[in-house]
């Protein structure tokens, strides 16, 4: 790969060693896809939850903060894994809340900034159109790219946090403009009406597209979408189909018709109902006693925060089902002011900041408050739960919030 001058500096170990690490990590992954130089960046975005890192993965973020590693540019965190006010009602331990804490400490005296939101294209520093950013979470780069228009590859935790270091990243994939046009066009026969829809509609195209390399874009939509559904939509697709970027014709910013993606001569597949249909049934279980109702993955807005507490206004959970919602903390503040976490919590729900469901020791905490059966309008969430051991089903939120006043789940995925 080229380097600069200060890219040299950096591998001969000039800024420290928590940067040497960082350019030689970024040069084993450039020269893996091919990189023929690196591209700068203007913030990262880093996916590690300590799940996920463990003990040992923890105590090499404390090395690198011990050796003096400093970000050059702005630093922000997807949701954690232990919400430090609620972990033991959860039942999470004191050693996954020690190991929340250490992890914190050293991130912080790198100069990373816990925002811990897996949708900061809703609440801070969303990028702009053409940026390049190195991020981590599938459902912020999959909006970043697609929505807004910013250039973002998959960041793995060590890449996203050796791009906040050296404020590059390798120049491959998605950063190429030559890798942003469409290879799969699809025609959506039905507008989706509501959250639930709208996400499995994704994980429907996302399935179908069924590669990391392929860019879909989509005809058939009328009027632009909210900010909520394409987040639903673009989080599903990217847990179905590993997809991190699609066009909207004449919705999303590079799109403003189908030759702009270079997609008029693409074989047209149609997404039908039955489509739709064939991905949902596997989670629908109407009738069933429901242990737990998650709104989650991605964490809720302002917006759907209300629409959470003014369907639970009045109305209690049943005494065996319990109902988690996950807000990170800039949104948490507003919905508290305008009411909304006391209207859900009066229901009988948990309201976690700064985590998110799937990411906080799923696996422990269901076995923990005797949970299998759980229930969301996310279609990201339903494909990743049963890997923890749950059995998923779908919804809508309304009948998710009706499902947990009665106990068992009432009304049907599609």
């Amino acid at each position: 790969m080229r380097l600069t001058d200060s890219e040299e500096s950096m591998l001969a170990g000039d800024r420290g060693p928590a940067c040497k690490w960082a350019i030689e990590h970024q040069l084993q992954v450039g020269r893996m896809f091919d990189a023929i130089e690196m591209v700068p960046v203007s913030q990262a975005h880093m996916m590690a939850d300590p799940e996920s890192l463990g003990e040992a993965g923890v105590k090499f973020v404390e090395r690198l903060a011990a050796n003096g590693g400093s970000v050059s540019i702005p630093m922000i965190t997807d949701p954690r894994g232990v919400d430090l006010s609620h972990y033991l009602p959860l039942g999470q331990t004191k050693e996954m809340a020690d190991l929340e804490r250490r992890f914190v400490t050293a991130c912080r005296a790198m100069g990373i900034m816990m925002t811990d939101t897996c949708i900061n294209y809703q609440t801070i520093m969303p990028p702009l159109f053409g940026e390049h950013v190195a991020y981590g979470d599938t459902g912020v780069v999959i909006y970043s790219n697609s929505v807004c228009g910013a250039r973002s590859n998959f960041e793995g935790g060590p890449s996203a946090l050796a791009a906040g270091l050296t404020g590059r990243t390798p120049c491959y994939g998605l950063h190429l403009e030559s890798n942003r046009s469409a290879t799969c066009r699809f025609m959506v026969e039905k507008r989706p009406k509501c959250l639930m829809e709208w996400g499995v509609l994704g994980a429907t195209i996302g399935r179908m597209a069924g590669s990391y390399w392929e860019v879909p874009v989509i005809e058939g939509i009328d009027g632009v979408p909210s900010s909520d559904e394409m987040k639903h939509f673009g989080a599903a697709m990217a847990s179905w189909g590993s997809t991190p970027l699609f066009h909207m014709v004449g919705i999303t910013p590079e799109c403003r018709d189908l030759e702009d993606v270079g997609a008029g001569q693409l074989e047209v597949r149609h997404v039908t109902a039955k489509d739709l249909a064939d991905l949902s049934a596997p989670f629908g279980a109407i009738g069933e006693p429901v242990d737990v109702v998650v709104f989650a993955a991605p964490q809720l807005s302002l917006v759907e925060m209300g629409q959470v507490a003014g369907l639970v206004s009045g109305r209690h959970r049943a005494e065996t089902t319990d109902l988690v919602v996950c807000t990170p903390v800039q949104v948490y503040g507003d919905a508290e002011r305008l009411g909304y976490i006391e209207a859900i919590e009066r229901f009988g729900g948990t309201v976690l900041t700064g985590t998110c469901f799937y990411q906080q020791y799923a696996r422990e905490i269901a076995e923990a408050n005797g949970w299998s059966r759980l229930l969301s309008n996310s279609a990201k969430i339903v494909n990743i739960l049963g890997g923890y051991g749950y059995r998923p089903a779908l919804a809508s939120m309304e009948h998710c919030v009706a499902s947990a006043e009665a106990g068992h789940i009432i009304g049907e995925a599609v």
